[in-house]
């Protein structure tokens, strides 16, 4: 629980009330929680200015689990479910043992996946999801530049990218060159001894293209003198092009 904003010092372990259950919530009970960069943030109060939290405040942002309860008007989730979660913004709080999720939150739990690998992925994934669809509106034939794209965010993005029919480019390091082909990337670009501008230099600018960018990491690609400016990527696309960041 953080009852104040900055680092380790400002959270301690506590008992908390159980969870309100309202007419359209699920009682929850957490099996594994995904941890995220934007945990840390929230904790350092990074975004206070626009996510004014009341403290204390239990962090996390995606969940799997069981359902303990369901309000009376819930109709897809019944106790027992296994499902997986992203709560809405204000109403975070999955590093605990119980959580109540609004029906609309929450998806039925992958059957191939564990509760931990199913975890890790609601906020990757609609991160994505919302990056190449809802805002690039990324359609078949296109072609889509994603930076990091065996990172978190990017090896989730470079998945429904392809399976939606995007010709997909990425940069990785040299380690995970294989990887992101196995994933699915048409272009592996090795930042840390290839400069992606010059490999896509006669692949992006030829057709429209999306670029959802990733924060980079120790690679060749994000030194000054090879990353000048974060939207970089925009001198690879055409004129209709578009560049999002995620």
């Amino acid at each position: 629980m953080v009852e104040k904003y900055g680092g380790r010092a400002g959270m301690r372990a506590a008992e908390v009330p159980e969870p309100e259950v309202g007419a359209d919530d699920v009682l929850v009970r957490i099996h594994a929680a995904g941890v995220n960069p934007l945990d840390l943030k929230v904790r350092k109060g990074d975004f206070k200015a626009f996510m004014p939290y009341r403290l204390p405040l239990v962090l996390g942002n995606d969940l799997a689990g069981t359902v303990v309860r369901a309000g009376p008007s819930v109709t897809r989730f019944a106790v027992g479910d296994e499902v997986y979660a992203r709560p809405d913004k204000d109403r975070i709080g999955t590093f605990a043992e119980r959580i109540a999720v609004h029906q609309d939150d929450l998806a039925p739990k992958p059957a191939t996946l564990t509760m931990a690998e199913t975890a890790s992925l609601a906020l990757v994934a609609l991160t994505a999801w919302q990056a190449l669809v809802e805002r690039a509106r990324m359609r078949p034939g296109q072609k889509v530049l994603i930076h990091a794209g065996a990172g978190g965010l990017g090896s989730i993005a470079v998945q429904p990218a392809k399976a939606l029919g995007a010709h997909v480019a990425t940069t990785v390091s040299t380690a995970k060159v294989g990887l992101a082909g196995d994933l699915g990337a048409d272009v592996v670009v090795d930042c840390r001894t290839q400069d992606f501008e010059e490999v896509l230099g006669g692949t992006t600018s030829s057709s429209t293209a999306s670029a959802a960018r990733t924060p980079p990491g120790p690679c060749a690609c994000s030194s000054p003198a090879a990353w000048p400016s974060a939207w970089r990527d925009r001198t690879r696309l055409r004129p209709a092009g578009q560049g999002w960041g995620a």
